[in-house]
Order: C-alpha cells, then structure tokens, then sequence
C-alpha cells in the first residue's frame, strides 16, 4: 500500500484515531457503506501495519504521577546502546526509548510522582546501567498539544 490510502481507507484511519472503541458498525453507517467493508478494510490495514493496536490512553497526573521529564543519555561508547536500551525498557516509569542522533545517543520520557521519585530513578537505575556516560533531564511543565500525524 505504501501510505497510498483511498478516501475509506482515510475516513476510517480519521474515526479510529478520534475513538479506537468505536464500534464499526457505527463507522460503516457513518460513512454509508457495509459493515464488512470496514472489517475488511481494518482487517487490511492491521495486516500491512497501518494499524499497531488499539490502546487506552491513561491520565499521568490522575495516576500520581505528576513529574514529566526527557532525558538525553550520552554513552561511553555507541556499542553500548542496544544493551543501555534493553536495560532501559526494564524501568517502569520509562514510558518512551528512541535512538537518535546527535550528543545524546538515546533520548528517553520519564513519569514520575515527584522530583524525588525522578532523582531516585535517574540515580538509582538509569546511571547504573553499564554503558552510561551520562544524563541531561529536561523537566516538562506542560503538554500544550499532543497530535497524530496528518492521514495523506
């Protein structure tokens, strides 16, 4: 498919990425078409990885926890980084891991209950992690928005 997506295909992507409950039957009388055409479709979509899952978004600060904060992680040399990113994946608070480019090799989001809790997992897990030259944390004050890219 190749991100060549028809106009279904499009208005389906647009009705999943505002409620990924809705039922399909209420997306195929929406858009007026069968039902089965929009199990096909998703079912298509899914199977090319259009689709990942469907998945709750959870409230952080409704949760307890009330610090947000990326983290750049500079390595002591770039052979260390599958092994700091598997180590990395075990630390629960640690909800996002990208490798990128740059002066830090992997940039990481941290949630935490407070500015104590994020010093106890910086210190405390992420610095022990062999491999780990060092950290710069950069605390978020605010998410002003939060968007899924454009459907072309």
């Amino acid at each position: 498919m190749e991100n060549q997506f028809d106009y279904i295909d499009k208005q389906i992507l647009s009705k999943l990425r505002l409620d990924a409950r809705k039922a399909y039957s209420q997306i195929a009388e929406e858009l007026k078409v069968s039902n089965s055409l929009i199990h096909q479709r998703i079912k298509k979509l899914t199977a090319e990885g259009v689709i990942k899952n469907a998945e709750f978004v959870l409230e952080e600060k409704s949760l307890g926890y009330k610090t947000k904060s990326y983290t750049g992680i500079r390595l002591r040399e770039a052979r260390f980084a599958k092994e700091v990113m598997y180590e990395l994946e075990k630390i629960p608070e640690i909800t996002e891991c990208n490798f990128v480019s740059g002066y830090y090799a992997i940039f990481i989001l941290i949630f935490a209950r407070d500015n104590e809790h994020l010093q106890k997992i910086l210190y405390d897990n992420v610095h022990l992690i062999k491999g780990v030259a060092g950290t710069d944390t950069f605390i978020c004050f605010d998410t002003c928005f939060k968007r899924h890219i454009p459907i072309e």
